[in-house]
């Protein structure tokens, strides 16, 4: 049997990157999945890609840091799907800057999608978790969030917030019969990463443990590990998928 059969899964920012690999897997996995982004004609194209009937996969044009939007599109899942078992917080963006150089506009947009967006998203959903007795909460951190980088004070902070949360909510959700972990990425080969020069990325493999970079199908498949039924005793947990690179 899939590990995933019979569940409902919301994965933010499943339009493209590691988002758009979840989706795949989870698809994979037998999960019936609700890709919450704002890029829509990427969404379509991954949707399109994916050649499955529209009860097995829609997309919510949804704007995470908004939580009116993200109430509705919890209420629209339900109304679709009938249930929402698992969250993947996926959406992320990042907007780099020493701290001297930093606005104020950037620090906000940062901290409004990638630590409010997933406070506002797992307040949403819990609800519906509380009353089924079961859930899943995944939630991507960074490497970065657990050891810092030059010039990205703004996604240090709320990768490192996820995880705080994510403790926090381990305690409060666990005797209700819901799990929530983080994961943290280190270097992953997504469409974004592609585009930086070559020479920077063999730079960026070569400090990496294991040699290379990441694939976004890796970070996809330790979501699902994380979001099966069989993986009911991990709580509160923070994953590197990083080749070795912080040890």
């Amino acid at each position: 049997m899939k590990k995933l059969q019979g569940r409902v899964a919301i994965i933010t920012g499943g339009a493209s990157g590691i988002g758009k690999a979840t989706a795949v897997k989870f698809i994979e996995e037998g999960a019936k999945v609700a890709i919450w982004d704002v890029n829509e004609a990427a969404a379509n194209a991954t949707i399109e890609a994916l050649n499955v009937d529209s009860n097995t996969i829609k997309f919510y044009n949804v704007n995470t840091a908004n939580f009116e939007a993200v109430e509705q599109a919890a209420k629209a899942v339900v109304e679709d799907f009938g249930q929402i078992d698992i969250l993947i917080n996926n959406a992320g963006i990042t907007r780099d800057s020493t701290l001297k150089k930093i606005s104020l506009h950037q620090w906000n947009q940062v901290i409004d999608v990638n630590l409010t967006g997933v406070f506002y998203c797992t307040k949403a959903v819990y609800p519906y978790m509380e009353a089924k007795g079961y859930g899943r909460i995944v939630t991507a951190s960074s490497v970065v969030g657990l050891y810092g980088n030059f010039g990205q004070t703004n996604y240090a902070a709320a990768k490192a917030g996820v995880i705080g949360m994510t403790k926090v909510w381990a305690k409060e959700m666990g005797r209700k019969g819901i799990t929530a972990n983080t994961v943290a990425p280190g270097f992953i080969l997504t469409e974004m990463v592609a585009a930086i020069p070559k020479e920077i990325l063999e730079k960026m493999s070569k400090n990496v443990p294991v040699k290379r970079l990441g694939q976004a199908s890796e970070v996809a498949n330790v979501y699902a590990f994380l979001a099966a039924e069989d993986a009911g005793y991990i709580n509160g947990a923070t994953i590197s998928i990083d080749g070795g690179l912080t040890i």
